[in-house]
């Protein structure tokens, strides 16, 4: 940079003072310098002495700097070895070093820089830039700034002719330096900038247009941790590019060069949507992108002639294109499969271009595009089509040389255009699928039916989608590029597609829209299947599986008509054994999707039960000699054994289904069994042993293992002990990838068992992993390498992980574990709960939290407090993640208090001391003002500890204020904008603290605020299971004096009254579910307050209860006594807190509440009310008694 602005100077001062310089010097005087190879490791240029000795002395630069200038006047304009000679000059100035700053006296004569400065221009350009764009020189910004300024002067000084090389030096120092060039980017980019005006449609010089187009694209490109460029001059390069994608190529334009123009645009546009959301206007500029995308996606394809819309709009049916003039149909037979040699002779022109654009394999020869079916469909049609005039029917590109109307060169021309054709379609997918990551998925939606057909082809001309080119594109390069666009709409798709549904019978007046969804899931199965059935490319071939994968994942196969997931896995076991290592990892992908996805599905489990050799007879085996790489003569390996033996006969029902399914065998040998063949490179070696399978195939093996665990315990659990074997087996190597997933395929194991043995799953015990088996299998565990896992501090991930496992067993196992075992589980837990790793102690504080829930465990005095002491450290942890697992087992802590309470009774709580009582009330009261996730647990472990204080810690000084700061905090809770769970803890943690008959709720300084708030909540909040679990709250005193004086109990009975009266008012649909329990819980708190009101309550009640309001009340609680509400399922009655009472019980508490209050004194006014309140329960009994 120095020395080129020195260069300049020169050459300004010369013009400016007219002094003329000596004579030009001869070549022959000129001291001649030996070549230097430029690169990054190259030694900084040292020039030689007339003594051959390398110069020393501090001016050694001034004199290198001085002996190239005297070159660059020796230079003739009219040489022929003009570019080579500057070349060689650059490479010396650049391999100079000049770190010391001089001012040469040069004074070169105008009439030679004239001469030669457009000549020194175009080469410095194309050269002197180039060098530093291969060296990758990381400027900072004074010399991005000196470089932008002489290249922006030269746009100016020198002729046209030299543009585009000076360009192309612009845009190779702007490359992912935007951001930083904002001082250059208004001359640039502004109005009337030089980059806009080279670039617009109307540009006649194509060359020129492109190389502008790249540089608004390296502008625009965006560097990882650099700032994105400026939305201003982003958008005007937005701008730009579509207009270029939207403008048709100018009359008299090589179709090479469009194609090169519209390379660069979609390059630009690719940096312009990569790296952020979507932020180029509405709906309109979106179809105009996708619109643009689509008719390029498909650009130099044969047979294609349709009319494109300008637009594309979203809507819920495909927008079909219109075709135009009927062309000429080109069919093209299938070509023999045998490829010729490529190690003898020399290349041809076709082949190179291969080279470039990726390996075009014998798939090339495609047919026309507009044809509906797979590959094997149309050379099916073309066969047909045999027997009419082959040469008409070929195309012309795709002829021999003997029936070929071009000549050689011509057919070469022939192959570099459909080469650029491709790489026009692959950077319009590669938008595509930057739209697709950049557009908010609801926005997406709506423009599915243009990309993804929602039929079949029947009759006529198909949709063009992204389905006509994953089958039928030549180049392996493009479609890879289409599945990877079609992967990432269908990656989180599962709300959208979760409407679909086919299992109805079909309609004949309309086709539902969930009709149309399902119908496109079917397509995308037959596409994608045939694709995998025709696809060569191993790379390729990857992403049609992963596209699968994703497919699976997302698709809601509990709505759709079986079928559709067995011929999949069927087709895919054939490829477990292909000679691609990401094939094979891929295929174990898709198994994992398939045994995770709406688990357990009745379609998956049959396929489960099936034994190994039922599901691969009679179906096709694709590309034999490519995937049967396992098998050498058709004997396999002895290495390879299955995890059971498998009968030589056929096997009894009872049999398969206590039989290990194939999938888990077949996971199990990928980990355990060496690799049969032992030539291939990428396996991992085991010392001077057989190499085992590839670490990623392994760990993908592993990964389906867990998958399948979880969702089909029932079918894994017959191998239970193996299966614990080969965790074990992982967790003693020394790969640390390899042992974490081996924990982890343990702990789903452990969870699976401890589900199985959960009361609401009922599941019966002849189905259950035998207790006996399960205390043997974690006896094995724990005295393995899971203890060595535990105490690696090497690797803190499995030591989470560990911890974890630790925290999945069964309790009931836990408890029959020999005693050495218990003690070693709980002193590893305490003391890696002081680990400087935070996940390690997030994952240890999480188990003791679990921990302490063991009926075993509970009840341990010691074991409670020293829990309780290390939460409470924990919850001073800077760690975020770690005070909020904390706060968790607090909660849990506080359960566990509670179930004590009432197991053990008095007792327990007289051994626990009061001071770590205090402790626990004052760290969960600061806990409840951190983060909400921190916040919802520390409410509910306020709840609990006010639940279980004594009457006797009440009483003590020391606990006053914290009680106070505790219910405070609470009612702030409530009251605050919080999440919803944070409040609906709150809430359920007031109703618990009502509970405590030691809280005196009548005369507590408290009380007040703490009614208030459930009464403001229970009438305005938007959520209603905060609704629901407030109104709980306000009937949980047991007492009239619990709810203070007649004023507040109004209060009480008014807001349970109009909210019961809005129960159905709100603008979320999401809500309206939870009206019912809503409406539940009010009138069970109504029919609460009417049983324990007194006299005095007597004129509010009349008041409510008489006139429409008290109509509106009794229609709601006859629902409630007769059960019609609809709110009496378990969810109902798990947000009413646990109300099951039967209508007959409710009937008797009514009659009950009635004789109390006829038998109440009141005075006149009070008996006025009165009389209404015990006619309106008399009418309400008799409306609940008639039939």
């Amino acid at each position: 940079v120095t020395t080129l602005s020195k260069i300049t100077q020169s050459k300004n001062m010369a013009a400016q003072t007219g002094l003329s310089a000596p004579a030009l010097v001869s070549r022959s005087d000129v001291p001649a310098f030996r070549p230097v190879a430029l690169s990054a490791e190259a030694p900084p240029f040292a020039p030689l002495g007339t003594d051959g000795w390398r110069l020393g002395s501090p001016s050694d630069a001034e004199k290198q700097f001085s002996r190239c200038a005297a070159r660059l006047r020796a230079l003739r304009a009219d040489s022929g070895q003009l570019r080579e000679e500057l070349n060689l000059l650059f490479d010396q100035l650049l391999s100079e070093n000049y770190n010391r700053a001089f001012e040469p006296n040069i004074n070169v004569r105008p009439e030679v820089t004239n001469t030669l400065a457009y000549r020194v221009m175009s080469g410095f350009s194309s050269s002197f830039f180039l060098r530093l764009f291969l060296l990758k020189v990381i400027m900072d910004e004074k010399t991005l700034d000196v470089l932008v300024n002489y290249t922006a002067g030269a746009l100016k000084a020198c002729s046209l002719w030299t543009h585009s090389d000076v360009l192309l030096a612009l845009s190779t120092i702007v490359y992912g330096n935007g951001p930083q060039c904002h001082q250059h980017l208004s001359h640039l980019l502004g109005e009337d900038g030089v980059l806009l005006m080279y670039s617009s449609p109307t540009q006649p010089n194509m060359e020129l247009r492109r190389v502008a187009l790249t540089c608004m694209a390296n502008i625009c490109l965006r560097m990882p941790g650099q700032p994105p460029l400026d939305d201003q001059y982003r958008s005007v390069s937005f701008s730009v590019f579509l207009k270029t994608l939207q403008s048709s190529k100018p009359p008299n334009t090589d179709e090479l060069f469009y194609c090169m123009v519209v390379q660069a645009a979609l390059k630009g546009l690719q940096c312009c949507l990569s790296g952020g959301k979507w932020k180029f206007g509405g709906a309109e500029e979106l179809g105009s992108v996708l619109a643009s995308l689509k008719r390029l996606m498909f650009q130099g394809a044969p047979g294609v002639n349709v009319e494109w819309p300008a637009v594309l709009y979203p809507a819920p049916l495909p927008q079909y294109e219109g075709l135009s003039a009927p062309k000429p149909v080109f069919y093209v037979p299938p070509q023999n499969k045998k490829r010729k040699s490529r190690g003898k002779g020399k290349k041809t022109s076709t082949e190179e271009s291969r080279g470039d654009d990726g390996e075009e394999n014998d798939r090339e020869a495609v047919p026309v595009l507009q044809k509906g079916g797979g590959r094997d469909e149309v050379q099916v049609e073309a066969e047909s089509l045999s027997k009419f005039s082959a040469p008409s029917l070929y195309p012309s590109w795709k002829r021999t040389s003997s029936d070929s109307e071009f000549s050689d060169p011509e057919g070469s021309a022939q192959c570099k255009l459909r080469l650029y054709h491709g790489r026009v379609r692959q950077g319009a997918l590669h938008c595509l699928l930057a739209v697709a990551k950049g557009v908010e998925k609801r926005t997406l939606y709506g423009y599915w039916s243009s990309f993804i057909p929602d039929s079949p082809p029947i009759g006529g001309p198909p949709p063009l989608t992204l389905l006509t080119i994953i089958l039928k594109d030549p180049s392996p390069k493009v479609r890879a590029c289409a599945l990877q666009v079609l992967s990432a709409m269908l990656d989180g798709s599962r709300q959208f597609l979760a409407v679909a549904e086919d299992t109805a019978s079909p309609r004949t007046s309309y086709t539902p829209f969930s009709f149309l969804l399902a119908t496109a899931v079917r397509e995308l199965h037959r596409a994608l299947s045939l694709a995998l059935l025709a696809e060569t490319s191993p790379q390729t071939l990857t992403q049609v599986i992963k596209c699968l994968a994703y497919l699976v994942a997302n698709a809601p196969y509990h709505r759709l008509r079986p079928g559709l997931l067995s011929p999949l896995w069927k087709q895919m076991r054939p490829y477990v054994r292909h000679r691609d290592v990401n094939v094979r990892v891929s295929v174990l992908t898709l198994y994992g999707a398939l045994v995770t996805t709406q688990a357990p599905l009745p379609e998956v489990q049959l396929l489960l039960q099936q034994p190994e050799g039922s599901s691969s007879g009679g179906s096709f085996t694709p590309k034999d000699s490519a995937l049967s790489w396992r098998q050498r003569d058709g004997v396999s390996s002895p290495s390879r054994t299955p995890l059971t033996p498998s009968p030589r006969g056929p096997r009894t029902p009872a049999e398969e289904a206590s039989s290990p399914p194939w999938l888990l065998q077949l996971c199990v040998s990928l980990v355990t069994q060496p690799r049969e063949d032992q030539s291939d490179s990428d396996g991992a070696g085991t010392g001077g042993g057989l190499a085992l399978e590839p670490s990623p195939v392994r760990l993908e093996a592993l990964q389906v293992m867990s998958h399948l665990v979880r969702g089909y315990f029932s079918r894994a659990q017959a191998c239970l002990c193996e299966i614990g074997q080969v965790s074990a087996r992982c967790l003693g190597e020394t790969d640390p990838s390899i042992q974490l997933h081996g924990a982890k395929l343990l702990e789903e194991l452990g969870t699976g068992i401890i589900q199985q043995y959960r009361a609401e799953n009922n599941v019966p015990e002849s189905s259950r992993v035998p207790m006996s088996q399960v205390v043997l299998f974690w006896s094995e565990v724990l005295s393995g390498p899971l203890n060595r896992a535990l105490q690696n501090e090497q690797h803190p991930t499995l030591q989470t992980s560990a911890c974890d496992t630790l925290s999945s067993i069964l309790p009931q196992a836990f408890a029959q574990l020999p005693d050495k075992t218990q003690l070693m589980c709980i002193t590893v837990l305490l003391g890696l709960t002081y680990s400087e790793n935070y996940l390690v102690k997030t994952a240890a504080v999480r188990a003791l939290g679990v921990y302490i829930l063991f009926p075993c465990l509970r009840e341990d005095v010691m074991f409670v407090a020293d829990t309780a002491n290390t939460i409470l450290a924990a919850l001073d942890d800077r760690s975020p993640n770690v005070r909020a697992k904390a706060a968790w087992s607090l909660g849990n802590l506080t359960d566990t208090l509670i179930v004590n309470m009432e197991s053990v009774g008095v007792d327990f709580q007289e051994e626990l001391s009061d001071m770590l009582l205090l402790k626990m009330l004052q760290a969960a009261t600061r806990a409840s003002a951190d983060k909400d996730r921190v916040k919802s647990n520390a409410v509910r472990a306020l709840g609990n500890l006010l639940h279980f204080l004594r009457q006797s810690q009440l009483s003590r000084a020391v606990f006053q204020r914290p009680l106070e700061d505790a219910v405070r905090a609470l009612v702030k809770t409530v009251q605050s904008e919080a999440t919803m769970k944070v409040r609906w803890n709150a809430c359920y943690a007031l109703g618990n603290a009502f509970r405590n008959p030691a809280l005196s709720l009548d005369s507590a300084t408290w009380s007040g605020d703490a009614f208030s708030s459930l009464c403001h909540v229970v009438t305005s909040c938007k959520n209603f299971k905060v609704r629901i679990k407030s109104a709980a709250a306000l009937a949980v005193p047991s007492s009239r004096g619990c709810y203070g004086d007649m004023e507040r109990f109004s209060c009480v009975w008014r807001s349970l009254a109009t909210a019961l009266e809005n129960s159905e008012d709100t603008n979320d649909f999401l809500e309206y579910r939870y009206s019912a329990s809503l409406r539940h819980t009010l009138s069970k708190a109504l029919l609460h307050l009417l049983s324990v009101s007194q006299q005095q309550d007597m004129p509010a009640l009349g008041a409510s209860l008489d006139g429409e309001e008290g109509r509106a009340i009794k229609e709601h609680l006859i629902k409630y006594v007769r059960a019609e509400e609809g709110g009496e399922g378990e969810q109902g009655e798990k947000e009413a807190g646990g109300d099951s009472s039967t209508p007959q019980q409710r009937v008797g508490g009514l009659q009950q509440t009635l004789i109390r209050l006829k038998e109440l004194k009141a005075e006149a006014e009070e008996e006025r009310g009165k009389e209404v309140v015990v006619q309106f329960l008399e009418d309400l009994l008799k409306s609940c008694e008639e039939p």
